[in-house]
């Protein structure tokens, strides 16, 4: 039997940016491509990108660029935000984290920037973000899972959440039976977070959580920190660049276990560095439909954006492997979407009232150009936990494609107390009141509250 890996890649809303400004629907419904009938008074409005668009991950960035100005196309051909052109303008960083915050500092500094996407990493946007929020800029992370995005007023969060997809791919393990699971990621921020919730809610899935080994930046084989896991069920890896070393080194190692992650392992260099050993790697991550065969089961606003892609910019190919993947990322194309429903919805290009309108969003599945559903609420994370899915790589004669296993499948973690009608942080999230009786948090007209 063939051995099979599971791997990754990668302050609440002030008072007076209250979302009663602008009310919620059931549902916002401003179609595959968002128009509008007021007028700005504008002729053109820019969105800046920070993103690494050179060096070993420069397919993170140029991917970012791609689907913006796709989205930017579109809404330009129709009439634009309010009568306003889409100009993107994008700063490389190459990866470098002291770039990326200067590259910010540029565009929090530049009162012509109406929205920024970036910078990558979640360490990269903690230094970042205060910069957005001194500046009031809205801005919109589409490659940053860690955080917690209810503590900035101006930044949203068009990823998954990292809690989310650990809880995801936890659940699928433990219908597999895996009971040990090990960390191998980068030191830093990131990191430490994924390692202290690793930690809290491996009981819960009767796994025993081993810890975890921290690669640095500058080092070129992951095999002595994977060595350490080599008889673990399964081992979680990052979802960037580096990564794909820890499944190169679990290749090398003969590891058979499960290599387990998240919506990182898109990225081709994972199929390049593990081979068909990658095959049965299972992948928590938002929608991801394009590697599935079925194409009649493509939601239609990723149906459109993913095949503009392709018909524009191409594939990404795989030299060794030959997998392939859309030169897009349909995440960040929806917060440009999701920043003009919401200039739309507010009639203005004003922050805060753009902040309070993207907040209230509630955008089905179907318009979207991730094919996720948009709808951020407190929290700023466009994607809840019935976003999230679980994939499984797989390969034959026509080479690679995904399966998807589960969609919105986890458990939670209680609180200790609370009481009715306290704020709470993530629907379903249970607590005790004082008495000992459950409550649940739910999304109470727009808030979330325990109930």
């Amino acid at each position: 039997m063939r051995k099979t890996h599971l791997g990754m890649v990668g302050g609440v809303v002030a008072a007076t940016l209250s979302f009663s400004m602008i009310p919620a629907t059931a549902a916002d419904a401003p179609g595959l491509v968002p128009k509008s009938s007021w007028s700005s008074g504008k002729s053109e409005i820019t969105i800046g990108l920070e993103a690494p668009m050179t060096g070993v991950f420069a397919v993170l960035g140029i991917s970012q660029s791609n689907s913006l100005q796709v989205v930017a196309d579109q809404i330009n051909a129709v009439g634009g935000i309010g009568g306003a052109q889409i100009k993107i303008k994008a700063l490389d960083d190459g990866l470098n984290p002291v770039k990326a915050v200067a590259n910010a500092k540029e565009f929090a500094g530049d009162p012509n920037i109406n929205m920024v996407v970036g910078p990558s990493i979640s360490g990269f946007y903690a230094a970042a973000a205060p910069l957005y929020e001194a500046a009031k800029v809205v801005n919109c992370q589409p490659a940053v899972s860690a955080l917690n995005f209810a503590d900035y007023t101006y930044g949203f969060r068009s990823q998954d959440y990292y809690k989310d997809t650990i809880s995801a791919v936890f659940a699928e393990l433990e219908k597999r039976g895996v009971v040990s699971l090990g960390l191998v990621y980068e030191a830093g921020s990131t990191g430490q977070a994924f390692n202290d919730y690793m930690t809290q809610i491996a009981p819960l899935y009767k796994i025993a959580y081993l810890g975890w080994q921290r690669v640095s930046s500058t080092a070129t084989s992951h095999n002595v920190e994977m060595s350490n896991f080599i008889n673990a069920g399964a081992v979680w890896i990052s979802s960037n660049a580096f990564g794909a070393l820890t499944a190169k080194a679990a290749k090398n190692l003969n590891y058979k276990g499960l290599v387990v992650g998240g919506s990182g392992l898109q990225n081709n260099a994972f199929q390049e560095a593990g081979g068909l050993d990658f095959v049965g790697t299972l992948m928590g991550a938002p929608n991801y439909q394009y590697p599935v065969r079925d194409r009649s089961t493509w939601k239609p606003g990723y149906k459109l954006h993913t095949e503009t892609i392709i018909a524009r910019y191409g594939e990404n190919v795989g030299a060794i492997s030959g997998a392939k993947s859309p030169k897009g990322t349909a995440i960040a194309a929806d917060c440009l979407y999701a920043y003009a429903v919401a200039a739309n919805k507010a009639k203005s290009f004003d922050s805060a009232k753009v902040v309070a309108a993207m907040g209230s969003l509630d955008i089905p599945a179907s318009m979207t150009p991730s094919g996720v559903r948009i709808h951020p609420g407190p929290e700023h994370n466009f994607y809840q936990q019935d976003g999230i899915s679980v994939y499984q790589w797989k390969h034959d004669a026509k080479g690679w494609y995904t399966i998807e296993l589960t969609k919105g499948v986890i458990k939670v973690v209680a609180a200790t107390k609370a009481k009715k009608g306290d704020a709470c942080k993530k629907t379903g999230v249970k607590a005790k009141d004082t008495k000992g009786k459950s409550l649940v948090c739910k999304k109470i007209r727009g808030t979330l509250r325990y109930q």
